[in-house]
């Protein structure tokens, strides 16, 4: 029987290209070798797509792009086709995909545009389409579609770019409704880049500045005090939720040098929080992860506040997949292996091509 052969999407026009790297690293050491065969196709940073033939301990650090070896590739939109055109010495082949698991995370990649591509293609893919990859994308629009589906989040306000000659007038208005301290972030981005608190009315200005640099729609939350939580969903009909996990930062908020640089933040699996809580916030996960129309995996973060109340943050539709990642370690908590849960998404995204969520 001949193997299945996945193409894994590393790198990307995004923020969190050098993560995506490290995530695809653990995945395809994870991919079972006996049943399938890893195309590795990386995108640099200025989006450039190249056919990766070598070693994968080369991905981590970026020294792929280097490889004398790696030619050019385009993922073809046409479904004749059916996977991937390498151009070499001005000539073209057709390598035939049979499933994609993109591992990208952020802008170009998480946020729908690389679903769409492959929809049009007719290829399989692991996780969300691409509805569901651009609203959990968008900070707006999972607001919108949560607070219409009865899910409680963070209270939050709105700034789009044409508001950008009157800010200070927007920046005094949105501090007079919601209070100080608020969290200012871009609507469009992952793993907390572009995120700030600001505690006063200049700090407030100043995190809408850096989050416009960003993305061209910010978002303005309360702050709310209290434990902050994951819980890694997976599935199509009946996804079902893994335990709740809880985070302890060694920051003042779980950014990006807290997840990815900085040594000191724990994981507690399962977190340490009242049973009944701990049901409320995977009933609420499935929720949300269904009124998204979420599939495949998801992770979706809450904050318990002080005063007992679930409220979710948001929802990354490909998230972290690193060794010390909160999903793949939330599914091994359950009992999945990384190689156990890299092939049941793999096997689960070919079961389910031909339907819509």
């Amino acid at each position: 029987m001949s193997k299945i052969r996945v193409a894994v999407l590393f790198g990307g026009a995004s923020s969190e290209h050098d993560i995506s790297l490290k995530s695809a690293t653990h995945i395809i050491e994870n991919i079972p070798a006996d049943k399938y065969e890893v195309v590795c196709v990386g995108i640099t940073k200025k989006g450039r797509w190249l056919y990766y033939p070598g070693d994968v301990s080369a991905i981590a650090s970026g020294a792929w792009e280097k490889d004398p070896d790696c030619t050019s590739a385009i993922l073809s939109p046409d479904p004749i086709h059916k996977g991937l055109i390498t151009i070499e010495n001005g000539e073209a082949s057709v390598k035939k995909i049979d499933v994609v698991f993109p591992v990208l995370h952020g802008k170009n990649g998480e946020d729908g545009t690389v679903q769409g591509l492959l929809d049009m293609a007719k290829i399989p893919y692991v996780g969300c389409g691409l509805l569901a990859s651009a609203a959990c994308m968008d900070k707006a629009a999972t607001h919108t579609m949560l607070d219409y589906n009865g899910i409680r989040t963070a209270k939050w306000r709105k700034i789009s770019q044409r508001e950008l000659n009157k800010m200070e007038e927007r920046c005094t208005e949105i501090a007079a409704d919601l209070g100080f301290p608020l969290f200012v972030k871009p609507a469009n981005a992952g793993s907390s880049i572009g995120v700030n608190r600001a505690n006063n009315a200049e700090e407030l200005l100043d995190a809408v500045k850096v989050a416009f640099s960003h993305d061209n729609k910010v978002i303005v939350e309360e702050c709310i005090t209290g434990r902050e939580l994951e819980v890694a969903v997976f599935g199509y009909d009946s996804p079902f939720a893994s335990f709740v996990g809880e985070i302890e930062s060694c920051k003042t908020f779980y950014d990006y040098d807290a997840k990815y640089i900085l040594s000191g933040s724990n994981l507690f699996i399962p977190a340490r929080i009242p049973d009944d809580k701990a049901r409320e916030i995977q009933e609420t996960a499935v929720k949300a992860y269904r009124a998204m129309g979420c599939k495949g995996l998801s992770r979706v973060d809450f904050f318990l506040s002080d005063d007992g109340e679930v409220i979710l943050n948001e929802i990354n539709t490909m998230p972290g997949f690193t060794s010390i990642s909160m999903y793949p370690k939330l599914m091994e908590n359950l009992g999945m292996s990384p190689s156990y849960l890299v092939d049941k998404l793999i096997e689960q995204a070919v079961d389910n091509a031909d339907r819509s969520y």
